[in-house]
C-alpha cells in the first residue's frame, strides 16, 4: 500500500462500527485510594440499570470527510450487518461524490467475514481492500471513534 500514489486513498471508504458508553464503562475500572476513602466522589462511578446509557454505531468514511452514522438496536451479527451495507454502502458512496469507483476497507471481525458479506462485497464493491489475518487494526476511523469517545 505504500506505492499507492496518494489519490488512491481518496476513493477507500474505510467502515467499522463501535459502542459508546455514556455512563461509565463496559469493563472493571481500578481506582487507587487510600484506606477509607472508597466513598468519596472522586472515587465513584455512575451506573445505569438493564444496559442503559450506551448507543453501538456502524459507520464509514472516505480520506477526506465522514460519512453517516447508523445506529443499531440490538446484537450486530452478519444479517443486520448484510442489512446496514445494502442500505447505506452504494448511496453513501454516491452522496460523498465517489459514486460506485470505491474501494471498500473492513477490517477481519467474523461478521465482516461470513460468506454472504464477502459475497454481498464482491458483487456489489468494486474493489475490497484486503487485510491479513492477525493483523492490527490500522483503520483510520477508530481515530474517529477515539475522538466521538471523548466528546461523549
Amino acid at each position: 500500500m505504500l506505492n499507492k500514489p496518494e489519490t488512491y486513498w481518496n476513493n477507500v471508504l474505510f467502515a467499522d462500527e463501535s459502542k459508546f458508553y455514556i455512563f461509565g464503562s463496559d469493563g472493571r475500572i481500578m481506582v487507587w485510594r487510600r484506606k477509607n476513602e472508597e466513598l468519596n466522589n472522586k472515587n465513584l462511578v455512575g451506573t445505569v440499570q438493564y444496559g442503559g446509557g450506551g448507543v453501538f454505531v456502524w459507520g464509514y468514511m472516505p480520506a477526506s470527510r465522514l460519512g453517516n452514522l447508523v445506529f443499531i438496536d440490538g446484537i450486530m451479527n452478519h444479517a443486520l450487518y448484510l442489512n446496514i451495507l445494502r442500505d447505506n454502502l452504494k448511496l453513501s458512496a454516491q452522496n460523498l461524490g465517489i459514486g460506485n469507483n470505491f474501494v471498500f476497507y473492513q477490517d477481519n471481525d467474523p461478521k465482516n467475514m461470513a460468506l454472504n458479506i464477502r459475497l454481498r462485497c464482491l458483487y456489489n464493491c468494486p474493489q475490497n481492500l484486503k487485510t491479513p489475518p492477525q493483523s492490527p487494526d490500522l483503520n483510520p476511523i477508530e481515530h474517529i471513534w477515539r475522538e466521538l469517545e471523548v466528546r461523549v
